[in-house]
């Protein structure tokens, strides 16, 4: 234990720059597409991703899913690739690769030895322009994409339960449709909606290629030049404007009801900033701020709920840093069995009272900053991660010094920032409260 502490003390107190991602460098192509080299030449892969700033939160009204099923159609094929010929060939050359889809981004990725990496770009570069689709394929995929949201949504009373709230949280903007979409749309998505997405985002001056591994820069910009260079720019890509929520000025409140529930709790949202490109701060405190009050069993929610109080088996809370418009911070608590969610709720309200009240103590906080940098060195490990990173990032309009500047951001919140941040944030005027409870016809309480 004596060696641990030293080690996270030494981890603390070290030059942050020591540990800052040198060699990362980043330049455009003619066509406007952006391009991110991370290097790590610890062993022979390399990971190409292909990011579009463009998810969910760019539809148009009336066709939400379109971003998703487009991902998923994005598989089928090109002039040059029959359908399900660009998974096969990477998996025939010893790779992996997938897609997701988020409210800001999609991205589609491979990881490969280092010398396929030409293969993948020559492939990823072709299905940019070049993706050929019919009505069966429409069909078939839109068929795939309900079965999905059976699967993920429909039968999940937890997923149900955050897609309605977020409808509540968010009046006006895009974020309070779910990014799988609302069922009645999906089922009408059609053809000319997915060439209609596909040809206004999906061009160069749209994306983000980052590859990370066994590479180095020249060569990397050598194959981008070659295939991705040769396509042009779009210019009618619209500007990148999104619908502003209006000021909350009244508490809103929820209940979902299902049968199916084993466990209610209660989930308490506030709309937070994001994080912004050049100014970070406030992010960075409520990023300390959530770590504080829910980021484990040492987190102050917990020790008072769970263990002080035993009033319940779980408290939490986040942030969600990773979003290009103003987001949101929750706060969870589930109760025990015998105690019903006003309780719960109640003893919430007090925690967070008591904090207001009382601040932060120190030495939690320079806990949760070890902790911190200690998880943002461990994750150099792992190159994929770091691509993701940048790729999230970028994509929700923050830079490359952006995120290397991010740790030192991190380090230098003080207790007043965080007490600022939290004071600013928790009125409930500005709250959105969520109840998930079994039938009214059942009692209210968790399964042992």
């Amino acid at each position: 234990m004596t060696r641990f502490l030293a080690l996270a003390a030494a981890l603390l107190f070290a030059p942050l720059n020591a540990f800052a991602d040198d060699s990362v460098t980043d330049f455009k192509l003619d066509n406007g597409m952006e391009v991110v080299v991370i290097e790590d030449h610890r062993a022979p892969v390399a990971v190409h991703m292909a990011w579009y700033r463009s998810g969910s939160a760019d539809e148009t009204p009336g066709v939400s899913g379109v971003a998703h099923f487009l991902e998923h159609l994005l598989f089928k094929g090109t002039d040059t690739l029959e359908p399900g010929e660009f998974s096969a060939t990477v998996a025939r050359n010893g790779g992996n690769d997938n897609a997701f889809t988020s409210y800001d981004y999609t991205a589609y990725y491979q990881r490969v030895a280092a010398d396929r990496l030409e293969l993948m770009m020559k492939m990823e570069s072709d299905r940019m322009v070049n993706l050929r689709l019919d009505e069966g394929d429409i069909e078939t995929e839109r068929n795939v994409i309900l079965e999905e949201r059976n699967q993920r949504v429909d039968n999940n009373p937890s997923a149900l339960f955050r897609e309605q709230k977020g409808a509540v949280q968010y009046l006006n903007h895009r974020y309070g449709v779910p990014i799988i979409g609302w069922r009645h749309e999906m089922e009408s998505l059609s053809l000319d909606d997915a060439l209609s997405y596909y040809g206004t985002y999906y061009s160069p001056n749209n994306a983000i290629l980052i590859v990370a591994g066994d590479v180095t820069p020249d060569e990397v910009k050598t194959l981008a030049e070659k295939y991705y260079g040769v396509i042009p720019a779009n210019p009618d890509l619209p500007e990148r404007i999104r619908a502003i929520e209006p000021p909350q000025t009244a508490e809103r409140r929820m209940i979902f009801r299902d049968p199916r529930v084993a466990q209610p709790w209660v989930n308490r949202s506030y709309l937070a900033p994001a994080r912004d490109s050049g100014a970070q701060e406030k992010a960075a405190a409520l990023v300390l701020l959530s770590e504080i009050l829910g980021g484990g069993q040492t987190s102050l929610l917990n020790e008072r709920l769970q263990f002080d109080k035993q009033m319940v088996v779980y408290a939490g809370a986040g942030y969600g840093a990773g979003a290009l418009d103003d987001t949101t911070f929750d706060l969870y608590v589930v109760p025990k069995p015998g105690v019903s969610l006003q309780e719960a709720e109640d003893a919430m309200d007090a925690v967070i009272a008591e904090f207001l009240e009382n601040g932060v103590d120190e030495e939690q906080l320079a806990r949760i900053k070890m902790q911190l940098k200690a998880s943002q060195i461990y994750a150099r490990d792992d190159v994929e991660s770091i691509a993701n990173r940048y790729g999230r990032a970028l994509t929700q309009g923050l830079t490359v010094a952006d995120v290397q500047a991010w740790p030192d951001v991190l380090q230098a919140v003080t207790v007043d920032d965080i007490m600022a941040a939290a004071r600013d944030l928790f009125n409930r005027d500005r709250s959105v409260t969520g109840w998930l409870m079994a039938d009214a016809a059942q009692p209210v309480e968790v399964s042992q």
